[in-house]
């Protein structure tokens, strides 16, 4: 069992996950850098560039951090033992969101190219496929294939190891879809900042959406089943279940919340932008 914690972070806490530590690894979009941070609260910070704003982040199937560079547009790695290299893309890129594919490899996002892009964890990039619409964030799917949102193509894409591209469009018109996610039923999840909605699509079923009380904007699956979703636009935490009953926390005003992760020890933890990281109780 793990109690509530809250860590102040300077820098703009913004994309978290569980490093192969046991540790939390945080983005601090503003400041350029990256904490690690442990399960007492204790924290280290390691600089990557000013200009960086390092945005999402996942651990890496070869034991390592990967993260996105949207500032100066590389895809950076970084060792548990704080030990960084970067990636160039090309000029101009954009990276935002990032995962482990079904392929061993990271799949990433360029929203300025509108592509969806592919590094090997020996750092050979490839461009896979140009896909529009200011792609977000993407996940791997249960279909061996990965899932990313169109923020303005009002869509949600499908691409799979072949380079076939299926493209979905949403049922309300400029939704505005950011976070994305795959649940243990086989579905995937997404929000819809705009329209205030969280979306899910069983495979091979229909599209659903269900209205929310704020601006969703990350997802993440909770292992005792449905979702949670940060609601950037009232300061506020939903935990959806699978039949869409959603039941909200409220944070403090002002929190803009942002990326959400399960920690080692099964517990949310959240990310706001305001300067702080917190772990729910589990």
């Amino acid at each position: 069992m793990s109690g509530p914690l809250t860590v102040a972070l300077d820098g703009g806490p913004y994309g978290l996950t569980a490093g192969p530590d046991q540790r939390m690894w945080v983005t601090l979009v503003h400041s350029g850098e990256i904490a690690r941070v442990g399960a007492d609260g204790a924290f280290d910070i390691f600089p990557v560039a000013p200009d960086a704003k390092p945005s999402n982040i996942v651990a890496g199937p070869d034991g390592a951090l990967w993260f996105t560079r949207a500032g100066d547009g590389r895809i950076g790695r970084v060792t548990v033992d704080g030990e960084f290299s970067d990636y160039e893309l090309g000029e101009g890129s954009m990276p935002f969101g990032i995962t482990n594919g079904p392929d061993g490899c990271l799949w990433f996002t360029d929203m300025t190219s509108g592509t969806v892009g592919r590094i090997t964890t020996d750092g050979e990039i490839s461009v896979e496929q140009a896909v529009g619409g200011m792609p977000s964030m993407i996940v791997a799917g249960p279909d061996r294939a990965v899932w990313f949102t169109l923020n303005q193509g009002n869509a949600i894409g499908r691409l799979d190891l072949e380079g076939e591209l299926t493209v979905r469009k949403l049922p309300t018109p400029s939704a505005g879809p950011v976070g994305i996610a795959t649940t243990h039923d086989d579905a995937v999840w997404f929000t819809e900042i705009l329209a205030e909605k969280l979306g899910r699509i069983p495979m091979d079923e229909a599209m659903q959406e269900l209205d929310m009380p704020g601006k969703p904007h990350a997802v993440v699956a909770d292992p005792a089943g449905g979702v949670w979703v940060s609601l950037w636009g009232s300061d506020q935490l939903a935990r959806v279940d699978a039949d869409g009953e959603a039941v909200t926390f409220d944070l403090p005003p002002g929190s803009e919340p942002h990326g959400l992760a399960i920690g080692p020890d099964g517990a949310l933890w959240v990310a706001l932008e305001s300067g702080f990281v917190l772990r729910l109780p589990d």
